[in-house]
């Protein structure tokens, strides 16, 4: 017999005793409430011959004595019924949760698919029901999307380490391979392994963002946008385009190194996904209760219903958006995951003649 069968067979008998108490009580409330007026009348009754006489004409009646005699045998007799009673009862209120407990057992060993599907009557079981119904959808959403990440992680590793050990294999293969010939191989290793290290770099940008924030320190965005874009502004004049910044103060708290990924990862993806010429515009702005980011790019034109993909890890509007491959899907996934460990609204939009305006709202 397990510890969980003790506790509720424990708890039934519980359950049973208080209401084979409640019902016992009410018996003893009743028998009291008839008791009374009887025994009041036997006692008012005169002792001379007439009542005697009409006793005898209306039959034998109730003396004080029986009435106490039957009072207790009746008493006697409704504990075991009382008993029956509430454990009946007893276990009929705990069907429900019994089968609850047996449903939760089987899918938290595996089988996340199943739910409890609690029907009729609505009451507080049928709730918890239904909140454990959509705990376990969640722990399936999350469980198969870390399957889906782990595949993908695996894939996008996969891929350099095969072409960095074939590289390595054809320059060892070669009888005739110079010193030339071995320079561009490890030069061609090198980048490959630097492609490795970015992954990798985002990956764990990844994980920490979805850890959650662990300090909370007061800063300005403005200046966390200025510090990325000197650091980006090299890059986007090599590719033509202008990078653009209206900032204004606007004070928020949170992880400060997070904060900068978010926007790093925000100004990096409106410069890569974008076109020669192109434009990126950068705004913090205070409002009420709220400071805002805002990063708008121009680009290709992004359907509507492919926004919200993109914010998964590995997701990419297409293989290859502008004749080469060098990102990894993961930077709007950072950013979804920042957003929502500061407990910050993320909303985008795609812009009609291409490109996306992101906005993050952080509590003032």
């Amino acid at each position: 017999m397990t510890p969980q069968t003790l506790g509720r067979r424990s708890l039934q008998t519980r359950l049973a005793l208080a209401y084979a108490a409640g019902i016992y009580a009410a018996g003893v409330f009743v028998l009291v409430l008839v008791d009374i007026p009887l025994a009041s009348i036997d006692a008012a009754t005169p002792q001379g011959s007439s009542s005697a006489s009409t006793i005898t004409e209306t039959g034998p009646g109730i003396s004080l004595p029986q009435l106490l005699i039957g009072s207790a045998v009746a008493l006697i007799l409704l504990i075991p019924v009382a008993l029956t009673l509430g454990w009946y009862v007893a276990g009929r209120f705990l069907h429900p949760l019994r089968a609850i407990t047996a449903t939760a057992t089987i899918i938290s060993a595996g089988n996340l698919h199943r739910r409890l599907d609690l029907g009729e009557p609505t009451d507080e079981l049928t709730e918890l029901g239904h909140t454990l119904d959509d705990l376990f959808a969640r722990l399936q959403a999350s469980f198969d999307a870390q399957r889906h990440f782990v595949a993908n992680a695996s894939h996008e590793l996969r891929t350099p380490l095969a072409g960095l050990r074939t590289l390595l294999e054809v320059a060892l293969a070669d009888p005739d391979a110079d010193t030339d010939t071995l320079r561009s191989a490890c030069q061609e290793a090198l980048a490959l392994g630097g492609s490795q290290e970015r992954l990798v770099q985002a990956l764990l940008a990844l994980a920490t963002s979805e850890r959650g924030v662990t300090r909370w320190d007061t800063l300005d965005l403005a200046h966390v946008v200025e510090g990325v874009l000197a650091s980006r502004r090299d890059r986007a004049a090599l590719t033509g385009i202008d990078l653009a910044e209206h900032l204004t103060p606007a004070v928020t708290s949170g992880d400060p190194r997070l904060i900068e990924s978010l926007v790093a990862n925000l100004i990096d993806n409106a410069i890569r996904h974008n076109h020669a010429d192109g434009h990126v515009q950068i705004t913090t702005q205070t409002s009420g209760t709220q400071v805002a980011l805002t990063v708008t790019n121009s680009g290709p034109v992004i359907p509507d219903d492919q926004i919200q993909r993109l914010f998964q890890p590995f997701q990419r509007l297409a293989p290859d958006r502008h004749g080469r491959r060098d990102g990894y899907g993961l930077g709007l996934a950072i950013v979804h995951a920042v957003t929502q460990a500061h407990r910050a609204t993320l909303t985008t939009s795609a812009r009609p003649e291409g490109g996306l305006s992101i906005t993050v709202r952080f509590a003032h």
